[in-house]
């Protein structure tokens, strides 16, 4: 299964997903192609994503903010936009399941340095939740025990 993981900046959010979706994918034993992409990507992933996801023990920093036209969109199974805008851009894919998760842009979050700190740790945590739930619904279609 390909999954894609759409936001606008590609910076925060959906790197954060694409991050923990390949390490989850492979510690349930799921055969999971996982892509991310923006429909404004910036030109780096976010610091703070950088440093609460090495928190989790997961390193992203070799990942980069890609636009929405390279990543394979025709073979793509699910589409999970991570705010409004993204979904707002996010090319029509008829074979493709949509799923939604607005949640607030963490690099657009004002405060001290370990209140941006806090606030992308409760969005990453977000995350995670979510997606535990999606892959042990995956893991269950496709037979594998939870």
């Amino acid at each position: 299964m390909k999954v894609a993981f759409i936001c606008t900046g590609n910076s925060a959010r959906s790197q954060m997903a694409e991050g923990f979706a390949r390490r989850l994918a492979k510690e349930m034993g799921l055969d999971l192609e996982v892509y991310s992409a923006g429909s404004q990507p910036a030109s780096q992933i976010n610091p703070f994503a950088i440093r609460v996801m090495v928190e989790k023990g997961i390193d992203i920093s070799h990942q980069r903010p890609k636009s929405l036209e390279e990543i394979p969109y025709e073979s793509i199974d699910l589409v999970i936009t991570l705010c409004d805008s993204a979904r707002q851009f996010c090319p029509v894919l008829p074979s493709a399941k949509h799923i939604h998760w607005d949640l607030p842009d963490p690099a657009g979050f004002e405060g001290s340095e370990e209140e941006r700190l806090e606030f992308f740790r409760k969005i990453r945590d977000q995350i995670e939740e979510r997606l535990w739930e999606l892959l042990k619904r995956l893991q269950l279609r496709k037979g594998k025990p939870a």
